[in-house]
C-alpha cells in the first residue's frame, strides 16, 4: 500500500456533479481529494477480501450469539426494542450493505477497527466516483470495486410485496440525501418504484407507516440509525406494522460498538480482530475508547497522547480497544472502508486524515491496484 501523487483531472468538480456527488467540497475544504491515489498490490486487495469475508461470517455468529444469550443489557439495548430485534433475526430479514473500517498493521494483516453496520455513507464516491477517476486516469489498472453492480443485483433478493421502496433520511444533510439518492437509483435500476422523503415526513395512521400522501409504506429503506429510532415515538409501532424496514433491527447488535469486546471474547486471538474489552484495565498497552454509539469519530480518545474528539456521547458507555497505529504517510492517516452489499465484499475506499482519528471532515482518496 503505497500513497501517490496524482495530478487533478481537469473540471473534476463538474464531472463529479454530473455522478451526483454535490458534496465533493464541504465548508469550503476538499472532501474528495484526486491529488493523491492509494496504490495496492493485487495480492493486498486479496488479503481485504478475504478478510471482509471472514469478518462478516464471525459477526453473524456475534449476532446469534448476543440474541440467544440476551445480552442487551451490557450493549446498553432498552428493552422497547428487544422483541423488534429478535423477530427481525428469527424471521430472517435480510440486510442489504455495511462498510467494515480496517487498517493494515506492521505485517498487512487487516484489522477490525469497527464496523459501520446500519448507516454507513461514503458510498457513492467508493462505488461510482472513484470508478471515473480510474476510467479517466488508471485505464491500465485496476480497482477493488463491484460495489455498485452488487446492489443493483442485490435488489431482487429481497422478494419485497411491493414494488415500490420508500427511501428516508435527514434530507437537509446533503452528504445523507446524496447517499439516499444513489441507493434509490440502484433500486430503481434493479426495477423498483421509489419514493423519496424526509424521515420527519414519515408518518403513523393508526394501522400502518404511511408517507406524505398517505400511502403505505411497504418498505422502507431508513438512512436514520437505529439507536435514534429507539428513542422515537413510533418506535413502538414498528413491530406490528406490515413495513419491512431496512437496515433490518438486528443491525443494531452490529452497529453498536460494544460488539468488538463480544467479538473479542468469541474469537480471542483472531488475527482479523483487535484485542478488546469493556474495561480499559484488561486492555494490555495503549487502547482506544469508543463510546456504544460514537458516531464520525465524536468522542473518541487514544489513551497515547491522550488525544481525544469532542461530541454529545459516551452516557451510554464504553468499549475499550487495543491501540493499533494507523499506517502513517507523511502525517496523512487512512482507513480503509470494506464494503459488504448482501454478505459479500464489494469493494474498498480509502478515507485519510491529517489526525488518527478519523471524522465527518476526514477526506475521501481514490484507490487502484497494479
Amino acid at each position: 500500500m503505497q500513497r501517490r501523487n496524482q495530478s487533478p483531472r481537469t473540471g473534476w468538480q463538474e464531472k463529479g456533479e454530473n455522478l451526483g456527488f454535490h458534496f465533493h467540497t464541504i465548508d469550503g475544504e476538499l472532501y474528495w481529494d484526486e491529488a493523491v491515489a492509494y496504490e495496492f498490490t493485487a495480492a493486498e486487495i486479496d488479503t481485504i477480501e478475504d478478510a471482509s469475508h471472514t469478518l462478516e461470517s464471525l459477526c453473524i455468529v456475534a449476532v446469534e450469539h448476543i440474541i440467544d444469550k440476551k445480552r442487551y443489557a451490557e450493549m446498553q439495548i432498552p428493552e422497547n426494542i428487544i422483541d423488534l430485534v429478535e423477530a427481525s433475526w428469527h424471521n430472517d430479514h435480510k440486510h442489504l450493505y455495511g462498510r467494515f473500517d480496517l487498517t493494515l498493521d506492521e505485517t498487512g494483516v487487516p484489522k477490525l477497527l469497527e464496523y459501520n453496520a446500519d448507516t454507513p455513507t461514503a458510498l457513492l464516491e467508493a462505488a461510482v466516483v472513484q470508478w471515473d477517476w480510474l476510467q479517466d486516469k488508471k485505464p491500465e489498472a485496476d480497482q477493488f470495486n463491484s460495489i455498485h453492480e452488487k446492489l443493483v443485483d442485490a435488489w431482487p433478493r429481497f422478494n419485497f410485496s411491493n414494488t415500490t421502496i420508500h427511501f428516508a433520511g435527514i434530507l437537509d444533510n446533503q452528504e445523507d440525501a446524496g447517499t439516499l439518492n444513489y441507493l434509490r437509483d440502484t433500486a430503481m435500476q434493479a426495477g423498483f418504484e421509489t419514493e423519496l422523503l424526509d424521515m420527519r415526513d414519515v408518518g403513523w395512521n393508526g394501522q400502518g407507516f404511511v408517507d406524505f400522501s398517505n400511502q403505505n409504506i411497504c418498505t422502507l429503506f431508513k438512512l436514520y440509525p437505529w439507536e435514534w429510532m429507539m428513542h422515537e415515538e413510533f418506535c413502538p409501532h414498528i413491530i406490528n406494522s406490515q413495513t419491512l424496514i431496512l437496515e433490518p433491527a438486528w443491525k443494531l447488535l452490529l452497529s453498536n460498538k460494544a460488539v468488538l469486546a463480544i467479538l473479542w471474547e468469541l474469537f480471542p486471538d483472531h488475527p482479523n480482530l483487535l484485542p478488546a474489552d469493556f474495561e480499559a484495565k484488561k486492555i494490555k498497552g495503549d487502547f482506544v475508547r469508543k463510546p456504544f454509539f460514537s458516531r464520525e469519530g465524536a468522542n473518541i480518545q487514544i489513551s497515547q497522547g491522550d488525544l481525544n474528539t469532542d461530541g454529545p456521547y459516551g452516557a451510554e458507555g464504553y468499549v475499550y480497544q487495543k491501540y493499533c497505529p494507523l499506517q502513517n504517510f507523511s502525517g496523512n492517516y487512512p482507513v480503509i472502508g470494506s464494503w459488504i452489499i448482501a454478505g459479500e465484499a464489494a469493494g474498498i475506499g480509502i478515507r485519510e486524515d491529517k489526525s488518527p482519528i478519523t471524522t465527518n471532515a476526514s477526506r475521501f482518496v481514490p484507490h487502484y491496484f497494479v
